[in-house]
């Protein structure tokens, strides 16, 4: 397998204003396996927020702002399954008809999640440097239903002699966050991530990693607020700390 020479990535609203350890990793991560990873100052946000809100105009407006953003011919790697779904799924539908539209459905064949371009096109193989432990994996709605990347996030972790994978009750359910579903409906979504956190600290797992920001303030936020010390991390992060990379 060919390992790109260069990538772009799309930082995500949520990893560049509170996770920005998250972005840092992944790259580290990335540059640690020769890839270089190219990040473009003028990127925002991909228009999902806006999309799922029912305001397709602005929604483009947003998503039309990063068109100019990845000019080279190169991968577009998403550290995010739900911005990465918006801009692979959505933004052929959201610039349908628009003089831009062959432009916006080129980048969208360019995206990819950071577990799968991980996994599938640098056939990452990891030296595992850390000590026995078990974690559990949450996957965003978004990574599970349209980019089919829980599978990738299982394989990477599993792929770590030391750890142990541990499958917890409800992993197939929503965590809740939605963006501004848990805005729209705090006590649906309170009730959601309630579950979802209980259910993690049931697992016997030490930890839990996702790939989705998110979902990862939203369920570090209600661990927090019952007091739990369970906590969650970032995968890139797990995955550099667990290989003795340096961010």
């Amino acid at each position: 397998m060919k390992t790109p020479a260069d990538v772009y990535l799309f930082g995500t609203c949520l990893l560049d204003l509170f996770l920005p350890e998250a972005g840092l990793d992944a790259i580290a991560l990335l540059e640690g396996l020769g890839v270089r990873v190219h990040f473009p100052q003028a990127q925002s946000c991909c228009g999902q927020p806006a999309y799922t809100s029912g305001h397709p105009k602005e929604a483009l407006a947003v998503a039309r702002a990063q068109l100019a953003c990845f000019p080279e011919d190169w991968p577009i790697m998403v550290p995010s399954g739900s911005c990465g779904g918006m801009i692979q799924h959505h933004w052929p539908r959201l610039f349908a008809g628009e003089e831009d539209e062959r432009a916006a459905c080129a980048i969208a064949a360019r995206v990819v999640e950071f577990s799968d371009f991980l996994l599938n096109h640098l056939d990452w193989q990891p030296q595992d440097l850390g000590e026995p432990v078990k974690v559990a994996v949450h996957t965003s709605c978004s990574a599970r239903r349209e980019m089919n990347v829980h599978k990738t996030s299982w394989a990477l972790v599993d792929r770590l002699q030391n750890v142990e994978r541990v499958v917890h009750g409800h992993e197939s359910e929503c965590c809740g966050f939605g963006g501004t579903f848990s805005i729209k409906h705090p006590d649906i979504a309170g009730a959601m991530v309630a579950d979802k956190a209980q259910s993690l600290q049931d697992s016997g797992a030490m930890e839990f990693v996702t790939a989705d920001g998110g979902c990862l303030l939203n369920i570090n936020g209600k661990l927090g607020q019952c007091g739990s010390g369970f906590r969650g991390r970032h995968l890139a992060s797990f995955l550099l700390e667990r290989t003795g990379g340096k961010r």
